[in-house]
């Protein structure tokens, strides 16, 4: 199966704050034999080598870049360390309660460890715990979390808690908050500067990683065979742990569709934000499909993201996946929308990145073609970075051949809905897209939607959480 390398994405703001980008590892050179080689230099990537290492201390990992760790999706994100409490209605929609409420727990517990994974290896990346705000900026959106509120209750489990409609207007600084629940486990972090804690942690044990290693083809068999442009790895093993490249392999284009999402980054002003109010460092999102998401960072700047959701012909990754211009005007003018009182204060930095959008907004883990052992993790839909750590869990079982609540969970070789061919894929996710578009901008602006564009709505991705 052959792969076509990408040119690098432009630096997010993120990543300029880390050595990543000047002091990459060497490229893969000559014939090499590992047991498992990981292909993807993010959090899942890195998860994963990590997690082997830490089971079978004498595995020999390889991690395969195609251009510097975080390059991709890890270092380019909002930060947000979320759970899957959110999502517990689609994860009942597959799994027993037993088995949801495993994932539930898990997912949350990974946020914490995640903070003393940093705190043990002297990783600063901003971690702060400090809650997840879920609000409603329209009438429409008041209340769309009762479902899944009910649904963690039917678990036994209450993780969220509800607030005043004046209690979460002063919380978030900004009076267009209506509504909203609070999710106390989740935090922040600086993503590129986790990722590179994880790649220092990851040399220190013994793990190689090569960078600038794009790989062009993986021949399947006993062991399979990874080629590079100077190099070959044969392994017992290997992991898929690409994001939204994988919608270049066929197999795996029909169960992920990349989707743009594009954050701006206001210049620091922590008096501001004192000002207004918004000093618990609580990270928030709003309801809509195409949503909101924004917090501050260390040194006081907003990070306000929007799902923009701009899509590519052929799913390939490219410009509108690294700084799309259309899609940073639509996130600066809900920035503006949701603090009209900074109207003043200049953004500094704009990015745009890749989404591994599945139909429900949850991941799958498999094997590749059927090949026992060639593995996959895709589908994080914008939530990647706290679960990303139960992923390498997964692949890292999958890898090693360990029949484990892991391996066997249900999040593997699940059935999914799948997305159609090009070029029905391209022109009716763009429509569908636009009809959202035009119906969240109805909404926000207190007008009923058009009935067409409310029919459309229908057939998109599910989103970030699970609403009514």
């Amino acid at each position: 199966m052959k792969l076509t390398p990408t040119p690098p994405l432009k630096p997010s703001h993120w990543m300029t704050a880390t050595s990543l980008l000047q002091q990459a590892t060497q490229p893969l050179r000559g014939d090499h034999d590992a047991d498992v080689v990981i292909i993807g230099g993010g959090f899942v990537g890195l998860w994963t080598a990590l997690t082997i290492k830490e089971q079978e201390p004498d595995a020999r990992v390889k991690v395969l870049e195609q251009h510097v760790c975080g390059g991709g999706a890890s270092g380019r994100n909002g930060g947000f360390v979320m759970s899957w409490w959110p999502k517990i209605g689609t994860l009942r929609s597959f799994c027993s309660e037993e088995q949801a409420r495993m994932l539930g727990e898990s997912a949350e517990h990974a946020i914490t460890e995640l903070g003393t994974f940093c705190e043990r290896h002297g990783i600063d990346a901003h971690f702060r715990q400090s809650g997840w705000l879920w609000t409603a900026t329209t009438p429409q959106h008041v209340d769309t979390w009762n479902a899944t509120l009910a649904a963690c209750e039917r678990l036994g489990v209450q993780p969220f808690e509800r607030l005043e409609a004046r209690e979460v207007a002063r919380r978030t600084g900004s009076s267009v908050h209506l509504a909203g629940v609070f999710e106390r486990s989740n935090a922040t972090v600086q993503p590129a500067l986790l990722v590179e804690g994880m790649r220092r942690v990851a040399l220190a044990s013994g793990i190689e990683i090569h960078e600038g290693t794009p790989v062009q083809e993986i021949q399947p068999g006993q062991p399979a065979s990874v080629k590079t442009a100077q190099g070959r790895v044969r392994a017992r093993s290997v992991v898929l742990a690409v994001n939204a490249w994988a919608a270049a392999l066929p197999s795996l284009s029909k169960l992920i569709v990349p989707v743009n999402s594009s954050i701006v980054a206001t210049q620091a002003m922590p008096e501001r934000l004192r000002e207004i109010g918004w000093t618990g460092g609580e990270s928030i999102t709003d309801s809509q499909l195409m949503v909101d998401y924004y917090r501050t960072t260390h040194d006081g700047r907003i990070a306000f993201g929007k799902g923009t959701g701009a899509i590519s012909f052929g799913s390939r990754i490219g410009q509108v996946f690294s700084e799309d211009d259309a899609s940073l005007a639509l996130t600066e003018a809900d920035l503006r929308r949701t603090y009209p009182m900074l109207q003043g204060i200049p953004v500094e930095a704009r990015w745009s990145g890749p989404i591994d959008r599945t139909y429900d907004s949850l991941p799958v883990f498999g094997r590749l073609d059927g090949h026992a052992n060639i593995h996959y993790g895709i589908g994080w839909s914008g939530n990647g970075v706290g679960p990303s750590r139960l992923g390498g869990r997964i692949l890292a079982s999958l890898a090693l051949g360990r029949q484990d609540r892991w391996s066997q969970c249900p999040l593997v070789e699940r059935s999914c809905r799948t997305f159609p061919p090009e070029p029905v894929r391209y022109l009716g996710g763009s429509l569908v897209r636009n009809a959202v578009l035009r119906k969240e901008r109805s909404e926000l602006a207190g007008q009923p939607p058009a009935i067409l564009d409310r029919y459309l709505a229908r057939f998109a991705p599910a989103g970030l959480e699970d609403k009514a």
